[in-house]
């Protein structure tokens, strides 16, 4: 479902010190999960249904650790205290689990749990390798991720059973690079992700790679970009429930330097751009959570004076309304799920 906007691609994509060449790449891709909270990514689609939680990542005293809440604010509640981080949360299609990310200084592993944290289980994962930025596919069956493997330096989307079996590469076109953020949409025919081929960095000091989007079809095939490296996306795009637009917050890394961070949208083929929010004075920047589960919201976090709010609108950017108001908590990697049958939480 859809991915909270904010950072983490193992590498949290987000534009934390993502990675900028991508040298020294198993190095770089722990670097980005110890700093996912600071810049939005995650991996998600967000499929029809009815609101429910909206889940995320935020820092505490041991790591950054999932929390939910519910639409209107009430309930906030953290639901992981695992050892490292937890990031890059995504909700199944039914409401019933959630699939993230557990970073630590030598690891980066997969999980699913219920929504209330319970019945975690760690996915199997081959020796040598780093798993991150897990989606659900439309049936709640695959699970589509982000792997690099360190003896071949290959960064790739790869998929697999939701319980972790059979697993296979799809696609890797950037052997300069990295690929990220894999999300199904919600027809199942094809897979947006994120992309970097070194070509083009953000400004000094910190020359984060800037990403562009691209689609293929959901067996790799076909691969077409769709927004230029230069958009500096986040790692972090969602679809609409329908499947008619894709979300995104682009000039993430602040490519343009005294320009904000803005939500677009945009058709699937990458036409009919459209800035969803408005702020241009490099202080206000609005990062993408994902689209609300009936598609009549996007979620996504504000920072505003320093601080940091969990706020929702409607996708034409109207109706802004703070779900939790600007303080030095930052929700990041925000997903917005549906209602489980036994949930009695709604939007």
């Amino acid at each position: 479902m859809g991915g909270a906007g904010n950072q983490s691609s193992c590498r949290l994509g987000t534009g934390v010190g993502t990675m900028s060449t991508r040298w020294s790449k198993a190095a770089i891709f722990l670097a980005v999960i110890l700093v996912a909270v600071a810049v939005p990514t995650s991996a998600q689609a967000t499929f029809p249904g009815r609101n429910g939680l909206i889940a995320f990542t935020a820092g505490t005293d041991a790591g950054s650790q999932l929390f939910t809440v519910r639409p209107d604010g009430t309930d906030l509640r953290q639901i992981t205290r695992v050892d490292g981080d937890a990031v890059n949360v995504d909700w199944a299609p039914d409401g019933s689990r959630i699939v993230f990310s557990i970073g630590s200084e030598d690891s980066v592993r997969i999980a699913v749990a219920r929504p209330d944290g319970s019945r975690l289980k760690v996915l199997p994962q081959p020796a040598g390798v780093f798993d991150d930025q897990p989606s659900f596919s439309p049936d709640g069956r695959t699970i589509y991720f982000e792997r690099f493997t360190i003896a071949t330096n290959d960064d790739a989307i790869w998929r697999m059973s939701s319980d972790g079996s059979h697993q296979r590469r799809l696609l890797g076109p950037f052997p300069n690079g990295f690929v990220t953020d894999p999300n199904v949409s919600p027809d199942g025919k094809t897979l947006s992700f994120q992309g970097f081929d070194g070509s083009v960095t953000g400004p000094p000091p910190n020359l984060e790679p800037a990403q562009g989007l691209f689609t293929a079809d959901v067996d790799g095939r076909h691969i077409r970009q769709i927004r230029p490296f230069t958009a500096d996306e986040t790692i972090k795009a969602d679809w609409a429930p329908s499947g008619r637009r894709i979300a995104v917050t682009e000039n993430a890394n602040h490519f343009h330097p005294a320009d904000s961070a803005n939500i677009v949208t945009m058709r699937p083929d990458g036409s009919a751009v459209r800035e969803v929010t408005h702020f241009h004075d490099g202080e206000t920047n609005a990062y993408l959570g994902s689209y609300s589960p009936d598609g009549q919201w996007v979620v996504f976090r504000l920072e505003i004076g320093g601080l940091f709010g969990l706020y929702r609108m409607h996708p034409d950017g109207s109706q802004r309304k703070a779900i939790l108001a600007p303080s030095a908590f930052r929700p990041s990697l925000i997903d917005w799920g549906p209602r489980a049958r036994s949930d009695v939480h709604g939007a």
